[in-house]
C-alpha cells in the first residue's frame, strides 16, 4: 500500500501564500489550507453544511509528500524560509509544524475536510462530489473530486485563472488548458461557453482525475484530456490558452504558446509568485505578446496576454 508524508504548519494568515509556494517547490504533491476566515465567509451561503470555527489569524497549511521524500530535510528548508518571511516583514505568528504518514486511503479522506462548497466568482461555483448542494438560478456549478491532483479551485492562483476566463470567454472557441490538475479550469471553460477544449497535464494521475472529474459533469463532451509536456509537439491552434502552473514552467511555454494562438487569441497565466511577476513578463513579451490585464491577490499574479498586431489601448504593468 502506498504511503504518503503528511506535513501540517500552523502559520499566521498573511504568510500563507509564500509558505504555500515554498512546499511546491520543496515537492509537496499538493497543499491544503485550513483558515477559519474562509469557512466563515461562506457562512450565509452554505451555513448548515459547513463546520463550526473560531475566528483566528492562524491558519494550518498542509503538505503532502511521498514517502520517498527527505522530510527532515524538508523541514530544515521549511524553518529557513519561515526566517526569511519574517525578515520580509511578513507576520509568521506562532509556527508549529507536525508530521504524520498515511495511508493513500487516508490522504483521501484527510483532504475532503479542506474542500467546502465555494462561490468563486459572480456565476460559477465549485461543489464537492460528495457534497449535497443546490444551485441558485443561474449558479453554473463545478462538480469535483480532486483527489490526488488536488486543484479545488479555492487557491488565489485557480480563482484568478477563472475570473481571467470569464473576461475572456464569449461562446465558441477552441482552447488549451496547460496543466489541468484537477480539470477545474476546463470544467469551467465548458461552462462559460468554450466549444472544443484540449487539456494537458504531465502527470498521468492528474489526467486521469480530470477525467473523472469531467464526467461528473453534464455535457463536457467537447473536452478531451491527454498526456502532455506543456504545448510541445501540440499542433491544435486555440483562441484561448490557459496556464496555471509556477512561473519557472511558464517561461517555457511562451513561445509555443505564441505560435498556437489564433490572431487576436489570449494566453492567461497565473501561479506567479510576486518576486518572478518580472521574468514571466519579460518571456512572453519577448515572445511577441501584448499585456492586457494584470492581475494581483496577496503574493499571487495571474495575467491576459494578447497575440496581436495593434496594441493601442493595451494596459501594461
Amino acid at each position: 500500500m502506498d504511503t504518503w508524508q503528511e506535513f501540517c504548519i500552523s502559520i499566521d494568515r498573511e504568510a500563507q501564500e509564500a509558505l504555500s509556494n515554498c512546499l511546491i517547490e520543496l515537492g509537496s504533491q499538493g497543499v491544503a489550507i485550513s483558515d477559519s476566515q474562509d469557512i466563515l465567509g461562506h457562512k450565509d451561503s452554505f451555513g448548515e453544511i459547513l463546520p463550526e470555527v473560531t475566528p483566528s489569524d492562524q491558519v494550518t497549511v498542509t503538505a503532502y509528500f511521498p514517502d520517498t521524500a527527505d522530510l527532515p530535510a524538508i523541514e530544515t528548508a521549511v524553518r529557513a524560509a519561515i526566517l526569511d518571511f519574517e525578515k520580509a516583514g511578513l507576520k509568521t505568528g506562532t509556527v508549529s509544524l507536525q508530521q504524520e504518514n498515511l495511508a493513500e486511503e487516508d490522504w483521501a479522506e484527510n483532504w475532503k475536510q479542506y474542500f467546502q462548497p465555494a462561490r468563486i466568482t459572480h456565476d460559477l461555483t465549485i461543489v464537492p462530489s460528495w457534497t449535497d448542494y443546490s444551485p441558485a438560478p443561474g449558479e453554473k456549478i463545478i462538480t469535483l473530486d480532486p483527489g490526488m491532483a488536488f486543484g479545488t479551485g479555492t487557491h488565489p492562483t485557480t480563482k484568478m485563472s477563472l475570473y481571467a476566463l470569464e473576461q475572456v470567454l464569449r461562446g465558441g472557441e477552441t482552447l488549451l488548458d496547460v496543466g489541468t490538475g484537477s480539470g477545474v479550469l476546463s470544467i469551467a471553460s465548458s461552462l462559460l461557453g468554450a466549444k472544443d477544449i484540449y487539456a494537458y497535464d504531465l502527470d498521468e494521475v492528474a489526467v486521469r482525475v480530470a477525467q473523472e472529474n469531467i464526467a461528473m459533469n453534464p455535457n463536457m463532451g467537447n473536452i478531451q484530456v491527454a498526456t502532455g509536456d506543456l504545448l510541445r509537439g501540440v499542433t491544435q491552434k486555440a483562441d484561448v490558452i490557459v496556464a496555471n502552473i509556477l512561473a519557472d514552467i511558464l517561461i517555457h511555454l511562451t513561445d509555443d504558446a505564441y505560435r498556437l494562438l489564433k490572431d487576436e487569441g489570449v494566453l492567461i497565466m497565473s501561479g506567479i509568485i510576486s518576486e518572478k511577476w518580472p521574468m514571466v513578463k519579460d518571456s512572453a513579451e519577448k515572445a511577441g505578446l501584448f499585456l492586457e490585464t494584470h492581475m494581483i491577490q496577496g503574493e499571487w499574479n495571474a495575467c491576459i496576454f494578447r497575440k496581436t498586431d495593434d496594441v493601442s489601448g493595451v494596459i501594461g504593468g
